[in-house]
This record gives C-alpha cells, sequence and structure tokens, in this order.
C-alpha cells in the first residue's frame, strides 16, 4: 500500500516539473530580454534629442539653420512622440513663411500632412493636402507629395477599412515609383511590398532576403523589411519563419526606441492564434504602452480593440489555471488522506514493535507540518476573498457616487424651481418676468451644442461640405464664412444624413420655424445639380472623404 502511495506522488512532481522547461537562447528570448530594456533605448534616444536641441541655443544662428534642426528634431520624434514631430514642423512653417521659401513651404505642409494622418487627425491632413499645387512642386519634392497622398490614404484605409481607399493608397504608391530612383532603398522596399499585397509571394520573399543584407540590424530600415518578411511567411503559413521575422523586427524598434510600430501587435496576434496567451498578453500590454507614448490614435484604437480579445483570453486562462490549481489541491488532499489511512494500518499491524511507533510518530510530525501549510494556504485564500470583496465594495461605492451626482443634479433644479415659485408667491413678478424671459442661458447652451454637432458631424463625414457641394451647380455652392464649420443649411442636411428627415424634428433641434425648414430644403433641390426628386438620397450617399476632384 505504501509503495503504491509513494508511486502516485512521484507521478505527480514529476508532471509539475514538465510545466517548467528552460527558454533556449534565441530571438525569443532577446526580444524578452530588450523589453525589460526599453527605458535604456528610451534614455539614448532622449539624449540624441537634447543634442540636437542644444544646436537650437547656437548664437547668432540664421534661420535656414533653424530650419534644418528643426527638421532633424522631426524626424527624431517622427515614430517616437508623434505630437513634438508636428511641433517643430509647425516651427518651420513660420521660418518658411519668415523666408519666402517656396520649397519650404511646400515641404513643411507636406511633412505636416504626413504627421496629422499618422497621429490619425486625418480632416486637417486631407485640407494641407488639398491646398498644395502639384504642378507646381519642384522634382525634389515629387517623392514626398506621392508618399504623403499613399500614407493618408494606407491610413485612413485601417481605420475604415474601405477597399476604395486602399486602392487610392497603391495608386499613389506606384507612383511615388515611378519617380524613385530604382537602386534606391526606398524605391526596393515600395516595390517589395507591392508585389507582395499582389500575393507574389516567391518574388516578394526572394527581393526582401536581398534587401535584407544590404541593411544592418541597428537601421530602423531593418525593422521594415523583416516586418515585410513576417507577414510574407504569413501568408505562406509558415509559423516559425512568421514568428521569428516579427520577433526582429520589434527588437529593431526597441533598440531604435520606435513607438509606433506593428510588430509587437502582429507577433502577439500570431502567440494568440497558436494558444500563446500568456506571451501574447505581454508582448499586447507594451504595444499599448508605445501607441499611446507615441499618441499615433489609430494605432492605439486597432490595439485597443484586440487587447479586448487578449484580455479575455488570458482571463478565461487564468480562471481555467485555478479550477486546475483547485482540483489539485483536493486530489493532494486525498492522497494525504490515503497517507494518513496507510499509517493507521501500519499503526495497527505493527503497534507492539517500537521501531514502527517511532516510524508513526515521525509520520504524524509531517502530518501536522502538511496540515499547518494547508493552513496557509487557506489562510491567503481568505486574503483573497477579502480583496475580492473590497473590489466589490469599491464598486458599490462608485456606483452610489453616481447616483448622488444625479440626485445633485435634481436638487439643483428643485433648488430653481422653488425660487421661481418664491418669487412668484412674493408677488415678485418684474423679477420672476425678467428670469423667465432671459434667453442667455439657453442662448448659450444652443450655441455650444451646435458647435459640438459640428465637430462631431465632421470628424465622423470630414468631406461632407465637398460632397454636398458636388451635388449643387457650381454657382449655388455653399461658401462658408471663415471660422465657421456649417451653416444652417449645411446643418439642415447634415441632420438627414443622420437619418432625422422629418421637418419638424429638425426645426425643433435647430429652433426654427417648420415653414423656414421647408423653405431650406426646397431651395437646395432648387440648385441642385442633380434630379429634385433624388437630391435628398444622393445627400444620404454622402461618404466620409469623397472622391479627389
Amino acid at each position: 500500500m505504501i509503495r503504491i502511495i509513494f508511486t502516485i506522488l512521484f507521478i505527480c512532481t514529476v508532471s509539475i516539473h514538465l510545466y517548467s522547461k528552460n527558454e533556449a537562447d534565441s530571438v525569443f528570448s532577446i526580444l524578452n530580454r530588450e523589453l525589460n530594456n526599453k527605458a535604456v533605448y528610451i534614455d539614448k534616444k532622449e539624449q540624441k534629442i537634447n543634442g540636437l536641441k542644444e544646436l537650437l541655443d547656437t548664437p547668432n544662428l540664421l534661420k535656414a539653420q533653424e530650419y534644418d534642426i528643426n527638421m532633424k528634431l522631426s524626424a527624431e520624434y517622427k515614430k517616437y512622440k508623434i505630437d513634438s514631430a508636428i511641433f517643430y514642423v509647425e516651427k518651420n512653417q513660420e521660418i518658411a513663411a519668415i523666408l519666402h521659401d517656396k520649397d519650404m513651404i511646400d515641404e513643411t505642409n507636406l511633412k505636416l500632412s504626413l504627421l496629422y494622418s499618422a497621429s490619425g487627425i486625418y480632416l486637417e491632413s486631407k485640407q494641407i493636402l488639398n491646398t498644395i499645387n502639384r504642378q507646381a512642386l519642384s522634382e525634389k519634392l515629387l517623392p514626398l507629395y506621392f508618399e504623403a497622398y499613399s500614407q493618408f490614404y494606407g491610413h485612413y484605409a485601417q481605420s475604415n477599412s474601405r477597399h476604395t481607399y486602399f486602392q487610392k493608397n497603391e495608386a499613389y504608391r506606384d507612383s511615388l515609383l515611378t519617380i524613385l530612383d530604382p537602386h534606391s532603398f526606398q524605391y526596393r522596399i515600395a516595390y517589395a511590398e507591392k508585389i507582395l499585397y499582389q500575393g507574389q509571394l516567391e518574388i516578394a520573399t526572394n527581393r526582401l532576403t536581398l534587401l535584407l543584407k544590404d541593411v544592418s540590424p541597428d537601421d530602423p530600415n531593418y525593422a521594415m523589411v523583416t516586418y515585410l518578411l513576417g507577414t510574407a511567411y504569413k501568408n505562406k503559413h509558415n509559423l516559425e519563419l512568421q514568428k521569428q521575422y516579427y520577433a526582429m523586427s520589434a527588437i529593431c524598434d526597441i533598440r531604435n526606441a520606435i513607438k509606433d510600430n506593428a510588430s509587437l501587435q502582429s507577433l502577439a496576434s500570431t502567440y494568440y492564434e497558436e494558444g500563446n496567451i500568456d506571451q501574447a498578453y505581454k508582448l499586447t500590454k507594451s504595444a499599448i504602452e508605445d501607441a499611446v507614448f507615441c499618441n499615433v490614435r489609430f494605432r492605439t484604437i486597432e490595439i485597443s480593440e484586440f487587447f479586448t480579445i487578449i484580455n479575455t483570453a488570458y482571463l478565461a486562462k487564468e480562471y481555467k489555471q485555478k479550477s486546475e490549481l483547485k482540483r489539485f489541491l483536493i486530489f493532494t488532499s486525498i492522497l494525504v488522506l490515503c497517507l494518513i489511512v496507510a499509517v493507521i494500518y501500519v499503526y495497527k499491524q505493527m503497534k507492539r514493535v517500537s521501531r514502527i511507533r517511532k516510524e508513526l510518530y515521525r509520520a504524524n510530525v509531517k502530518l501536522i507540518d502538511m496540515n499547518e501549510d494547508m493552513t496557509n494556504t487557506n489562510s491567503q485564500l481568505n486574503d483573497v476573498n477579502l480583496q475580492l470583496s473590497e473590489a466589490n465594495h469599491i464598486k458599490e461605492e462608485y456606483i452610489a457616487h453616481f447616483f448622488d451626482l444625479c440626485s445633485t443634479y435634481v436638487g439643483k433644479l428643485e433648488d430653481y424651481r422653488k425660487s421661481l415659485n418664491k418669487k412668484a408667491a412674493n408677488n415678485q413678478l418684474d423679477e420672476l418676468f425678467k428670469m423667465l424671459k432671459s434667453t442667455t442661458i439657453v442662448d448659450n447652451e444652443l450655441e455650444e451644442l451646435y458647435k459640438q454637432f459640428d465637430n462631431i458631424f465632421l470628424n465622423l463625414y470630414p468631406g461632407f461640405v465637398e460632397g454636398f457641394n458636388s451635388l449643387l451647380i457650381k454657382e449655388e455652392q455653399v461658401q462658408l464664412k471663415p471660422g465657421e464649420l456649417l451653416n444652417t443649411e449645411l446643418r439642415i442636411f447634415a441632420l438627414i444624413r443622420l437619418g432625422i428627415t422629418d421637418s419638424v424634428k429638425i426645426a425643433g433641434f435647430l429652433r426654427y420655424s417648420l415653414s423656414t425648414i421647408y423653405n431650406y430644403r426646397t431651395k437646395a433641390r432648387n440648385k441642385a445639380a442633380v434630379s429634385r426628386d433624388e437630391f435628398e438620397n444622393q445627400v444620404m450617399k454622402i461618404g466620409i472623404i469623397q472622391k479627389i476632384r
């Protein structure tokens, strides 16, 4: 009996040790080390940036020299802190205007558009691009022009998942390829990316492998090449090489303090697909930290959505592990019970033998120790339960706080009602009428409401004004005043675009008479460049960004 029990205990011990394997010294272990050393590389990046900033304090610094330093600072900040990159390009806008240098003005506008689209400020980015006359650009700025348009549609397509925008992204990338030197790194990587996403996997893989030999592992471009190789092997369903190249890309990004990256998220997604939830969770957390630090909005939103999936899976795994631990404790308890039964059995059979009595004594001592361990374990479980109770209490407090706020607001309304009632009761009619007739509060709130409506609507539909004007004959198109986002006419049709077609509801929202709303709608139909009957249906089809004209 004793032999059987010890055999079972040995099997359990061996099973536990199988869960803990030593990691091989590979690219993945290097990645884990570099994730812990992110602060070191950030410090190096900050030192380099501070060195450039010190140059700005050079006595008698010319504006052209300041312009060059600002451009270098913006380049350092571009994939590190995008808000700072925007700041230095905006400073160069002022310098370019002072110097009256057209190339400088065009260059700063194009780079500012690139930064805006990367940070998710699509409306401003598109507005800048619309102001640039391609025909008047110098030849050296044409690559930057096509890159700015390609990146804008690429970033916007990722946020909207519209095939049309992906097509425009590819079209502008093709235009860029036509003017680049075929031997340049920019051309080679752009062409490799093009054929990769066209499905020419073997050719793309070969070109990227050759390109990898020409770039140093410390070069930021190394991260781009390895990322594309990881994507190529993903499409070829080669999981191991997919992970390896994504990890190599992530290592390069970390060493260059690049916060706007896709490699960590892609690697996390790969780990998630193969069921390694712990590693996927770790990498996704790091990717979110980078995106928030850099303030790249579209990537932050993208990673946050993926993190929700990972976090759910991670919590499910934790619950499963706790359940397995519970079952293990039950199994251990059964084993202990069997051991006790065995000891009792031996004691009854060999009670007259002193040697056995001594052995039983030692066994009892061990059992006491085990009971103490179990007591400690139960104490720890009680502590965890107390923590969970406390967390629930905190949630209840937050809920109570919310209701308290609501109650306070109701109380304020009641005080205002009582104030009016008191003046009425005291026959203070003049003051009462003055309070009732005053529209200042209402007017201010309406003005703020319309401002908020205009901003939110144009963020949803940045191309609405352009699209609306395209439905009108040229001489009747809407011209907005300086600082005006939407006027009354545009606001009426913005509500129609949102699905509010009832004139009564529109009149109630905009505080106009029903006849005024009818007049605005009729006038607009009379100015339409399309069929009057189809005009409002066409308004309902206006997308987020209209075709460039």
